[in-house]
């Protein structure tokens, strides 16, 4: 997936159900400075992404301990 997030950033974003940020990110990709930034931006969100579901998955353990 992260290779998909480099290569294809508008990809990246809509198979993670992300449609306007991947439309946004096409209009970005249209120019050629463009595409480093939408590269970044989609690498960056797929960690972010990551991190968000690690730490939802930490609560819940832990919320579950304190019953």
């Amino acid at each position: 997936m992260m290779l998909i997030a480099v290569l294809l950033p508008w990809l990246s974003f809509f198979l993670r159900g992300k449609i306007i940020s991947g439309i946004i990110c096409v209009i970005l990709q249209l120019t050629l400075i463009g595409w480093l930034p939408a590269a970044i931006w989609a690498v960056a969100s797929r960690v972010d992404g990551k991190n968000k579901t690690r730490i939802d998955k930490m609560e819940k353990r832990i919320m579950k301990a304190h019953k």
